[in-house]
């Protein structure tokens, strides 16, 4: 078996868990270990196949409710997402990147505790990989053609890295071949129509979130985001440069940025410490503490362009990463630029806004001082990427940068990416958009070029609700708009937003607690 805890192995050093909780983790292994700081799941591998999945379905439910109704609804929001995920959708049959990530041992890069404990750690989850892919590739029977080209090359990243002297590397190694090989096979034999369908859309984008969206509702608020987005962002090119287009404007704006990593990382830091003091002056979150290092991810991690890898709540405090993936070296001049683009001046301030404060940082920092385990535990999908996306028009909001137009241009363009993220998830997954279509989407909604226009358009496909970051982004400010309303002469955004993160990472349906402050922690 590859993790089947034992009670004393579940309630470790930090801290016990109560069965229905524990149910639920059993079932997030490689989120609640990484994300949540539970290292009483180092060196092990969730069960992914039929018969384990279905042995921990059953464990979900079934104890007692909490003495809290908000901390119960939390808990409740996400057996359900437990149920939905792998009881309704089988996404365990169709989504590779829930076994990559269970194999993922970068989680063990983080100086959360001595070295060698996390070595031994690692060495003991490497040592399951034939295990662990030997059962992906037994579960792995729905997965469509388009979505395994797109994952083959994620899975890929696994090895990377990897110490030639790890003993048993080798057969890690020969692992990842092995399940690359099946990804390849369903590539050439999978069904050629990669949309989930409307109802299993909805119900994925439910899990965490204590509710099923709308989906023809969604599409009715991105259109009107994107036009108001648009509409901003030529306000923004027309005081920065009355006299020409949009359209050049960002383009010279594009090009302006570093040209190397460690200029990148330079930089970077100097931005971090501008909009952390400038958070603290005007009190905008509660808690702006702890290390923070930058650098390029680990090979596994380098789909991503730009990603916080936080202290998490449940461990010992440690340093946070900053993790800013360059280019690949051996890419085209052309595409080199296209990705360079995306860390211009005008939007580097954005995006490190979005992962460091007010964003990711700070709402981990928060985290860490939630009395209640389910919400220190449990992450909203969506409130921890809304949130994230919100902090950054905020910043716009209270004047950061003097309403600077070149920081307003770059929180559009962030905007631009995460508003068409939403559109075209919805799109491709009701059949009603393709790939190409999907990648002219970007190229024209977000003004995106080259590969960064692709790989947006392509992690649609193995990630069909990254389109999450738009739907919380717009829930938090329309709790926002709700409590200013609500609250009258006592709103503030210091009240606000320590309302929203004493809620830890709430599912969407809980938001409304905060507006008669019914955040009572268990």
């Amino acid at each position: 078996m590859l993790c089947r805890m034992t009670d004393a192995a579940i309630e470790g050093a930090t801290g016990e868990l109560h069965r229905r909780l524990r149910a639920v983790c059993d079932l997030a292994v490689a989120s609640v270990r990484e994300e949540s700081g539970r290292h009483e799941y180092d060196g092990t591998i969730q069960e992914l196949d039929a018969a384990g999945v279905e042995a921990a379905l059953r464990r979900v439910g079934g104890g007692p409710a909490r003495v809290d109704a908000g901390v119960e609804a939390h808990l409740a929001a996400f057996e359900d997402a437990a149920r939905v995920r792998f009881g309704e959708l089988e996404m365990h049959r169709r989504d590779p990147l829930l076994h990559v990530t269970n194999l993922d041992v970068s989680c063990y890069d983080r100086s959360y505790a001595p070295e060698e404990e996390r070595a031994q750690a690692q060495r003991r989850h490497l040592a399951l990989w034939p295990e662990g892919v030997e059962a992906a590739v037994r579960t792995l029977d729905a997965v469509p053609a388009p979505v395994a080209k797109v994952a083959s090359g994620i899975a890929r990243g696994l090895a990377g890295g990897l110490d030639d002297d790890l003993p048993g590397h080798a057969a890690a190694r020969a692992a990842v071949d092995r399940l690359v090989a099946h990804l390849d096979t369903c590539a050439r034999t999978g069904s050629p129509d990669a949309a989930l369908g409307p109802d299993a859309l909805a119900a994925l984008m439910s899990c965490g979130e204590g509710k099923r969206p709308d989906l023809h509702r969604l599409t009715r608020m991105a259109t009107d985001e994107l036009a108001r987005l648009r509409d901003a962002l030529q306000q923004e090119c027309r005081r920065l440069d009355p006299h020409r287009q949009a359209t050049e404007v960002v383009a010279e704006l594009h090009a302006d940025h570093p040209t190397d990593p460690a200029t990148l990382n330079a930089e970077v830091a100097e931005l971090v410490a501008e909009i952390t003091a400038f958070c603290r002056d005007e009190d905008l979150v509660p808690h702006t503490d702890g290390e923070l290092r930058i650098g390029p991810p680990p090979p596994s991690r380098m789909w991503a362009m730009a990603m916080m890898a936080w202290s998490a709540p449940d461990e010992p405090d440690a340093p946070s990463w900053y993790w800013l993936t360059p280019p690949d070296p051996s890419w085209d001049p052309e595409d080199v630029a296209a990705w360079q683009a995306v860390f211009c001046r005008a939007s580097l301030p954005a995006i490190t806004a979005h992962e460091v404060v007010p964003g990711h940082l700070a709402h981990a920092r928060a985290l860490r001082r939630v009395v209640a385990p389910e919400r220190r535990i449990l992450h909203s999908p969506s409130f921890v990427e809304g949130w994230a996306h919100y902090a950054e028009e905020m910043l716009v909001e209270v004047g950061f940068r003097g309403g600077d137009p070149r920081f307003r241009i770059g929180v559009c363009l962030e905007a631009l990416v995460r508003i068409t993220r939403l559109a075209v998830a919805i799109g491709l997954h009701t059949g009603e958009m393709d790939l190409p279509e999907a990648v002219d989407r970007f190229r024209r909604d977000a003004l995106l070029g080259g590969v960064a226009a692709r790989a947006e358009a392509e992690r649609g496909l193995v990630e069909p609700t990254y389109g999450r970051y738009a739907w919380g982004k717009l829930a938090v400010r329309d709790v926002a708009d709700r409590a200013r309303l609500a609250w009258g002469d006592g709103f503030s955004r210091s009240r606000l937003h320590r309302s929203l993160l004493a809620l830890g990472s709430p599912p969407l349906a809980l938001l409304d607690q905060i507006i008669e402050d019914r955040v009572l922690d268990a």
